[in-house]
C-alpha cells in the first residue's frame, strides 16, 4: 500500500522521508537537491559553515531541485542566529535544529513565516516544542549518528513522545536503514515519516572523499562506538585511531582553537577540525559520525536507487497505520 505524503506547514513531500543534515559539508546541495527531486526533504548541514557559503549552497540546492530544501543548524553553534538568518535570506524552505533547545527560534520562525522543526529525545521537550510553535518534531534516539540526547532506543522513546504530540507531524529518527523499518515506525508506532542520515553517506551524490565512504563500508557492528564531544553531548562515531585515543583518555587536544565555533566548548579537541579532515579523506585522524546500524549497509547507491528501494520495501508491508495511534489525554506528563 502506498505511503502517505508528509506535510509540514503547508509544504508537502510526496515521500515521507527527511534526509538528515550532516556537518561539516557532508550533506550539501549535491545531496539535498536529488533527495528533494526524489520526493523527500533534502537537508543541508548548516553548522560551522561561513554564512555566505551556506547561502550560496542553499540557493544552489533550490536552483537544482523542484522539492523541499531544509537546513539543519545546531543550537550549540556560536553563530546560530547568523546562520538561521542567512538561511532565511537565501530562501530555504524550513529550518531543523537540535543539539540544545532554542525558544527564540520559534519567534524568528513566526516573524519570517519559516517552519521550524525541532529535534528532541524526550516527551517533555517535544510537548514544549509543539506549544512554542514547532511545525514538526523529530524524535531522535540513541541509534542515531552524531550528537545524542538520550541513551534509549527509538522504539522505547517514540511511543511516549507520540502520546504528547497530536497537532503537528512527528518524525522518527535513529538507526533506520531500510523501507521495512520505515514502514514499521509509521505503521506500528504512528510516525508521520522518518529521518534517515547514515544511509545517504553511502550515496553517489554525497560530497565526501571516497576514503570516507570506504571506511563506512568496511565498518562492522563493533566498530561503531560512543565517544565524547566538545559540544557537551555524547556522540556516536566510527572507532578509528583518533576515537580510540580519545576514549583511552589520551591527550588529543588542539593547542590553539582555530574555529571558535561553539557557545560552550571544553576544548579537549577541535570538533570542527576533526570533522573537516575526515570529510577530506583523513579517516585515521578525523571524526566520522555514524549511526548505530551503519554496519548493515554494503553498497554505494545513487539517491534515486535508495529511494526506489525504500519505497518498494515500505509499501510491500505498509498497512495504512494499523497499530499504535496517538490518543488525546493519555500521559500528558512532562517527562
Amino acid at each position: 500500500m502506498q505511503l502517505p505524503s508528509l506535510s509540514i506547514a503547508g509544504l508537502t513531500a510526496p515521500f515521507p522521508l527527511i534526509q538528515g543534515g550532516m556537518s561539516i559539508r557532508v550533506s550539501t546541495s549535491a545531496l539535498a537537491a536529488p533527495v528533494a527531486n526524489n520526493g523527500g526533504i533534502g537537508v543541508i548541514g548548516g553548522s560551522a559553515i561561513p554564512t555566505e557559503e551556506l547561502k550560496a549552497d542553499i540557493r544552489k540546492a533550490k536552483d537544482n531541485s523542484n522539492g523541499i530544501i531544509a537546513v539543519n543548524i545546531m543550537y550549540a553553534m556560536k553563530d546560530f542566529y547568523d546562520l538561521v538568518m542567512a538561511s532565511i535570506d537565501a530562501g530555504v524552505d524550513m529550518i531543523i535544529t537540535g543539539a540544545g533547545f532554542s525558544r527564540d527560534i520559534f519567534k524568528i520562525g513566526r516573524q519570517h513565516n519559516m517552519p521550524i522543526v525541532m529535534i528532541v529525545s524526550s516527551p517533555g521537550l517535544a510537548k514544549l516544542a509543539e506549544k512554542l510553535g514547532a511545525s514538526a518534531v523529530i524524535a531522535e534516539a540513541k541509534e542515531a549518528g552524531g550528537h545524542l540526547g538520550t541513551d534509549k532506543p527509538l522504539r522505547e522513546i517514540f511511543p511516549a513522545i507520540r502520546k504528547v504530540i497530536s497537532k503537528i507531524p512527528l518524525i522518527a529518527a535513529g538507526g533506520i536503514t531500510n523501507g521495512y523499518e520505515m514502514a514499521e515506525m509509521m505503521d506500528k508506532y504512528g510516525a508521520d515519516g522518518v529521518q534517515v542520515a547514515s544511509r545517504f553517506i553511502l550515496s553517489e551524490e554525497c560530497d565526501v572523499a571516497d576514503a570516507y565512504k570506504q571506511a563506512y563500508l568496511k565498518a562492522k557492528k563493533e566498530d561503531i562506538v560512543l565517544t565524547s564531544s566538545p559540544v557537551g553531548l555524547p556522540g556516536r562515531a566510527l572507532n578509528n585511531p583518533f576515537v580510540q585515543q580519545l576514549n583511552a583518555g589520551e591527550d588529543v587536544s588542539t593547542k590553539r582553537c582555530q574555529w571558535n565555533c561553539l557557545k560552550k566548548c571544553d576544548h579537549h579537541y577541535c570538533i570542527s577540525e576533526r570533522l573537516k579532515i575526515a570529510r577530506a579523506g583523513n579517516v585515521k585522524d578525523g571524526l566520522l559520525f555514524s549511526g548505530e546500524n551503519m554496519f548493515k549497509m554494503d553498497s554505494i547507491l545513487p539517491v534515486a536507487e535508495i529511494f526506489r528501494r525504500f519505497k518498494k520495501q515500505a509499501e510491500s508491508v505498509y498497512k495504512e497505520g494499523i497499530g499504535f495511534k496517538p490518543q488525546p489525554g493519555i500521559d500528558d506528563e512532562d517527562n
